[in-house]
């Protein structure tokens, strides 16, 4: 059998070192054991944006980015898209198993009688500006809860946790849904506590004072499903942020503001809007084969083709693109979709494209879907962090539950100048 290490050997030094492996890994620290003389500092691994860095041990997402492979504590999520809601989902991300008919009951009674805000939250939002980002809102809303529930800085109270998690989880809707308003000079609506999640937000975001107003259900569960693909996806740069924050034993309200924050920006959750934007510039179907031309010859971006993890069709993108197909049935065909679909026919044909694993992702359709359902590009990673709420906060309390785990303090490589003296101003 095949000992579990790795042999080192410093052909500085001539020594030989061994480093046990656990789950495809090294521990860095057994690195620092590796010296020319005692007093090195020891070796370190140099690795820029964590691309082959693992920071944490994790049960909640699995991602098998060669074969395409997405799953949620062990479910697959083409199973929990087409069998689950997004409340169920969150349970189960949270909990780690899928709830009971009472377990479902009784969270979903929590998360739905905790969606109000305080009217002081209300007027905190009415003080931004006319044209205030929705996004910019969102974060600064969220860092502001940490003032009103001060007790959240009891991190190490599972109770006062749970607290914390029923009360983002239920108000983050809200708090996007004021945005929106805010952005289009409409009063707020606050919560129907009658309807469910996703129905709940799109009334938040369309009712106009009609007392009869119901969401179309079939934009209702379409966005459910959108939310469901978007509860968490490993260690990407949100998630890494709201642990490094946690780290430092931060309040979740704090520490997830951060997490959004990392996830406004357009590499992260502004994917989706670069992708509309280059469907507007191709113009119609019949540019397509030219638009491809200039991608070839590096001309041109392709936005929405390839990932980070993912070496193969992002599963997420096969089912948002089933679900697109429904949601145009309600709200009329998108003509971006047309030149989406030839787009992706003739990426996928060619070798160019598929040798280099460039295949659509998650974003490439879903700022599609968005637009049809009446959101301004603005809004776009307001509707990414709705979600990603659930994912951040299993993250969060994972990290304060592994004993392993420290405030975050990523080393350096210092190229800087050696000593120097310090010159007085007039001999400079």
């Amino acid at each position: 059998m095949t000992k579990e290490s790795l042999t080192i050997t410093d052909n500085r030094t001539g020594k030989t070192y061994e480093v046990p492996i656990e789950h495809d890994t090294i521990n860095a620290m057994d690195l620092r054991k590796i010296k020319v003389n005692e007093g090195d500092f020891g070796m370190m691994s140099y690795d820029p944006a964590f691309k082959n860095t693992a920071s944490t041990k994790s049960t909640i997402t699995y991602i098998d980015g060669d074969k395409g492979i997405l799953r949620y504590r062990g479910y697959p999520i083409e199973q929990l898209a087409e069998e689950s809601n997004f409340i169920e989902v969150a349970y189960l991300t949270m909990f780690g198993e899928l709830p009971t008919q009472q377990q479902y009951n009784e969270w979903e009674y929590e998360i739905r009688h905790h969606t109000f805000v305080h009217e002081n939250i209300k007027q905190l939002m009415e003080a931004f500006r006319y044209d205030a980002h929705p996004m910019s809102m969102f974060i600064s809303t969220v860092a502001a809860l940490s003032t009103y529930y001060p007790e959240a800085r009891n991190i190490s109270d599972p109770q006062a946790r749970m607290k914390q998690i029923v009360r983002l989880i239920a108000k983050v809707p809200t708090i996007a849904a004021f945005s929106y308003r805010h952005s289009r000079g409409l009063p707020y609506v606050y919560p129907d506590n009658n309807l469910g999640y996703t129905e709940n937000f799109l009334a938040m975001l369309d009712k106009m004072g009609q007392t009869d107003y119901a969401p179309n259900p079939i934009l209702a569960r379409a966005l459910d499903v959108l939310f469901i693909l978007h509860v968490d996806h490993e260690q990407n740069c949100g998630t890494a942020t709201m642990r490094v924050i946690g780290s430092s034993h931060s309040d979740p309200y704090s520490s997830m503001a951060g997490a959004a924050a990392a996830l406004f920006g357009p590499l992260h959750g502004g994917a989706n809007e670069a992708v509309l934007r280059m469907l507007v510039e191709i113009g119609d179907v019949k540019n397509v084969p030219d638009f491809v031309k200039g991608v070839k010859n590096r001309e041109r971006l392709l936005m929405g083709f390839g990932h980070r993890v993912y070496k193969n069709y992002d599963p997420r993108a096969k089912i948002i693109k089933r679900i697109a197909d429904e949601v145009f049935e309600t709200t009329g065909r998108n003509p971006m979709l047309d030149i989406a679909l030839e787009l992706e026919r003739i990426a996928l044909e060619d070798d160019f494209f598929v040798s280099r694993n460039l295949y659509p992702n998650v974003d490439f359709y879903s700022g599609i879907i968005y637009q049809a359902m009446g959101f301004p590009v603005a809004m776009f990673p307001v509707l990414f962090a709705i979600p990603r709420t659930v994912g951040w906060l299993a993250q969060w309390v994972e990290l304060l539950e592994d004993d392993a785990q420290k405030i975050a303090r990523p080393r350096q490589i210092y190229l800087g100048k050696d000593t120097r003296d310090f010159v007085p101003m007039k001999s400079r």
